[in-house]
């Protein structure tokens, strides 16, 4: 049984929910989730982010997931990226997979993951991306659910605290792969 509901989110569903997608956020940066930002994270970058979001959503180029728990809250995201030029329009970029710490344990990055693949397929994509900083939970997730190691650049990213990180990149082809199987 599922322990997350999942949703797609269009765009007013993510102006609805926009304060706790600011907190989950905030939450995953201060906890050194490498996401891009740098702590701490002020409340007005996190807003512009979300908002950036929403705008490529409205646009039709991402694909934003909440999870939610019993009482409806969010509690973690994943998105998909099918902004690509007309070469590329086979593939997508997996981007921000976050849970709130306190939901963290519970299998709804997997959950998450597994929505997201189901969500390329609809839309036709049969080859996803995606990094992480190397040795982060997230990187043994992947690898779990079949995603393949295309190498690994060193001092890539800034992580949370400032340190220069490597990363890891990989891609997972979804043509054999049935929905909602790893």
């Amino acid at each position: 049984m599922p322990v997350a509901q999942i949703e797609s989110l269009t765009a007013d569903g993510a102006r609805a929910v926009m304060d706790e997608l600011v907190a989950l956020l905030q939450d995953a940066v201060a906890s050194g989730a490498s996401l891009g930002f740098r702590r701490p994270l002020e409340t007005a970058q996190a807003q512009e982010y979300w908002r950036s979001v929403v705008a490529k959503i409205e646009h039709g180029t991402r694909i934003l997931l909440v999870a939610r728990s019993a009482d409806g809250s969010v509690v973690g995201t994943a998105q998909l990226d099918t902004d690509t030029m007309p070469n590329g329009s086979h593939r997508a970029e997996v981007q921000k997979v976050c849970v709130l710490r306190t939901a963290r344990g519970q299998g709804i990055g997997r959950q998450l993951m597994l929505a997201i693949e189901d969500a390329a397929r609809a839309r036709g994509r049969k080859l996803l991306l995606l990094d992480t900083r190397q040795g982060d939970v997230a990187e043994s997730l992947y690898r779990k659910l079949g995603y393949i190691e295309v190498g690994v650049i060193p001092a890539f990213a800034r992580s949370a605290n400032g340190t220069l990180d490597a990363t890891v990149f990989f891609y997972r082809t979804l043509d054999d792969v049935p929905p909602g199987s790893p």
